[in-house]
């Protein structure tokens, strides 16, 4: 893979997920996560939404020696004219290219999208803007306008183009066989935006970066309009772990990152979330966690460690004896074989009456009671 830019849009289409709304101190705060992440790309808003949005917007811009900042804009000329005015040094412009976008949403025809796209780049091209320009709803677009598209944008001076899978229903193949199409009908380059209707956005990007692209949206915790976007922290290690390709994020903040916007949208993310769930280096079966505690690669890709993450052996129903050795060796305990025999058959029971792991004073308490049975009267 060539170079490859993780753009990320938490703060755009991240917060158009449904019941999100973030403050300005919200929005500065997780800015501020995602450039102490490493995150040089950021999609921060969309001013042409005014009030408190543009408030953070343009405290936003005061930063944006920090990273390149892009600001959306819908394919109308006064919103890319008041970007530009903000101070952006780089915009998106978001134009459809399948038919149902632009005869039911727009009631526009292709004449109208190839003179207005190359209007609008030309207008942010004289203001020496980088300018992104969209192909929304690709998935559902004839691919020789796509192509036809690309082109034409490419030769209006634009410098790349999103191809968006608007409603998520393209599968890796299909993806990656539009992407290279587009790389082979004109020079632009290309970024990703891939949503996850079908759990695909992830294998979907990689398709696309594999195919050509150089650029791809995520956000953090893959939050976004209807199922999401790619998520960033599976990005960045889906991209370094499989691929060998580096992104240059900080690895060991992506749990904090993820907690910093769970809290904002009020939704945590679930324990079996891939890189940042809870239960991703916690390992509660027999034959896992004895493996694990002789050579954690047995049942674990990478180190926790790597992302600032905690290994945890969880007592519970599925548990062995080498991990009951394990917990009570590390509160300072040394039990013996018939303690551990009857702490595994007592732990079992009362985990599936309580239907949960055990905490370690459950734990404890489970031989305490061994003991105090155990001792002389």
């Amino acid at each position: 893979m060539a170079a490859v830019i993780l753009e990320d849009t938490t703060l755009r289409d991240g917060e158009q997920s449904p019941g999100v709304a973030f403050s300005k101190r919200t929005k500065i705060e997780i800015f501020s996560s995602l450039v102490e992440a490493g995150v040089r790309w950021l999609e921060v808003g969309i001013p042409a939404m005014g009030g408190e949005e543009l408030e953070a917007i343009e405290t936003l811009l005061e930063r944006k020696n920090e990273a390149t900042l892009v600001a959306w804009n819908r394919g109308v000329k006064e919103d890319v004219v008041q970007s530009l005015s903000l101070g952006f040094e780089a915009v998106h412009i978001g134009l459809p290219t399948s038919n149902i976008h632009l005869d039911a949403s727009l009631q526009k025809d292709r004449g109208w999208l190839l003179k207005t796209s190359s209007d609008l780049i030309k207008l942010a091209k004289d203001k020496g803007a980088f300018v992104s320009i969209s192909a929304e709803d690709v998935g559902r677009s004839e691919l020789s306008f796509v192509e036809e598209y690309a082109a034409h944008v490419d030769e209006a001076g634009a410098d790349r183009i999103r191809l968006s899978d608007t409603v998520g229903i393209l599968t890796p193949e299909r993806y990656g066989e539009i992407v290279n199409n587009v790389k082979c009908a004109s020079r632009i380059a290309v970024q990703c935006h891939a949503h996850n209707d079908f759990g695909l956005a992830i294998a979907n990007t990689l398709a696309g970066v594999q195919a050509g692209a150089t650029f791809f949206h995520a956000t953090v915790n893959g939050i976004g309009e209807r199922a999401g976007m790619p998520d960033l922290a599976q990005s960045v290690m889906a991209f370094k772990i499989l691929y060998g390709v580096d992104l240059g994020i900080d690895k060991t903040k992506l749990i904090a990152l993820s907690k910093v916007v769970a809290d904002a949208t009020h939704v945590q993310c679930y324990p079996w979330q891939p890189i940042v769930g809870g239960n991703v280096f916690a390992h509660e079966s027999g034959i896992h966690a004895n493996g694990t505690l002789k050579n954690s690669s047995t049942f674990e890709p990478f180190e926790p460690e790597l992302i600032g993450g905690v290994r945890r052996i969880v007592i519970g129903k599925h548990s062995g004896r080498a991990a009951i050795d394990y917990v009570l060796k590390g509160l300072g305990i040394q039990p013996s074989d018939s303690e551990l025999s009857e702490c595994l058959r007592l732990t079992r029971a009362m985990s599936m009456e309580i239907e949960r792991g055990l905490s370690e004073k459950e734990l404890l308490d489970i031989l305490m009671v061994i003991r105090k049975k155990q001792s002389p009267r």
